[in-house]
């Protein structure tokens, strides 16, 4: 199924607009009266792209937009509004919109914003798997491997490395086989971006 669309706007008839436009494309819309409706059951959620409205009571569109972003949920976002409110604009983008469209909305700019917001989102998820498919492949390395490989992701050779951990330069070649077996490449350039990617920069 593809990833699901979550709609949050108090004004009933845009939502049920929305909802029938979206759901004729083919989208996987969830649509929500408000912003404590959807904070209700967030934590049940899976990823997905968000369609925000800005004026809605006790909550605004891009007072849930902070919240979120506060609280790590950094779901693509298109921001919808019925006053082209420039400031409002400008604080979207800053919360990390990926747009804001003004009503009445154009449904094919919508779509697009979709497409995107979606693409996104399968973007991120795949840049999460593979950090931890080489979270993984670190935690097959022992200590001294990962001194070593923090060596060699800092730009020591051979024999800088053996003089900076006091051992033969032949123990730190025997150590680089290793993580190369273990990390699947022997490439200097591709064990300092497996290095980085795990979030051990030196």
């Amino acid at each position: 199924m593809n990833p699901p669309v979550y709609l949050v706007d108090d004004d009933v008839a845009v939502r049920d607009a929305l909802s029938l436009l979206l759901s004729t494309v083919g989208v996987n819309v969830r649509a929500f009266s408000g912003p404590q409706d959807f904070l209700s059951v967030l934590p049940k959620l899976v990823p997905g792209c968000l369609i925000l409205d800005i004026r809605m009571p006790a909550i605004s569109g891009l007072k849930l937009q902070e919240q979120l972003t506060a609280s790590g949920v950094s779901w693509p976002t298109v921001v919808i509004s019925g006053h082209g409110d420039m400031e409002a604009c400008r604080k979207a983008f800053r919360n990390g919109a990926i747009d804001f469209l003004s009503k009445p909305i154009d449904e094919q700019d919508l779509i697009d914003a979709i497409q995107k917001g979606l693409a996104t989102l399968g973007r991120a998820a795949e840049a999460d798997a593979e950090r931890r498919e080489t979270m993984a492949l670190m935690a097959c390395l022992t200590p001294r491997e990962r001194e070593v490989l923090s060596f060699v992701a800092r730009g020591f050779t051979t024999r800088d490395i053996a003089g900076s951990l006091k051992l033969s330069p032949r123990t730190v070649e025997s150590h680089r086989a290793a993580i190369g077996a273990k990390l699947g490449t022997t490439s200097a350039a591709e064990m300092t971006r497996l290095w980085i990617e795990a979030g051990s920069a030196p």
